[in-house]
């Protein structure tokens, strides 16, 4: 699936790079914690979330994730927008809720950042 694809599945619109959406997506994982997305994501992947704070951007960046999609049609500030282009993120809005887009996504498909648990739990 390209991230061409993921736009036309989510109903979504592109806020920032439009120039990359022929680039595949491999896995994805949806939060609003972005702690959980920093301890659990270890490949580039897609984030889901509701959230539009400066901080999605900066797990972005640490974690060098490929796109941000924002669900329930949220669209983030100019500054963070800013911010994910230069980054060379692609970001996009769905009005769908997360719920809804993780399901799409993976009956399309795409699949979740496998996790791989200590031993023990």
């Amino acid at each position: 699936m390209t991230f061409g694809d993921m736009v036309k599945v989510l109903h979504a619109k592109v806020l920032c790079g439009e120039d990359r959406l022929d680039n595949p997506a491999r896995t994805a994982c949806c939060s609003d914690l972005m702690s959980d997305v920093l301890a659990f994501v270890n490949e580039k992947t897609v984030l889901i979330t509701g959230l539009t704070n400066p901080h999605v951007v900066r797990t972005a960046d640490m974690l060098d994730l490929k796109c941000l999609v924002f669900a329930r049609g949220k669209v983030p500030s100019d500054d963070i927008l800013e911010q994910a282009r230069d980054q060379g993120l692609i970001v996009m809005t769905t009005p769908e809720t997360a719920f809804t887009t993780c399901g799409l996504l993976y009956e399309a498909g795409l699949r979740g950042v496998p996790i791989e648990w200590p031993e023990g739990e």
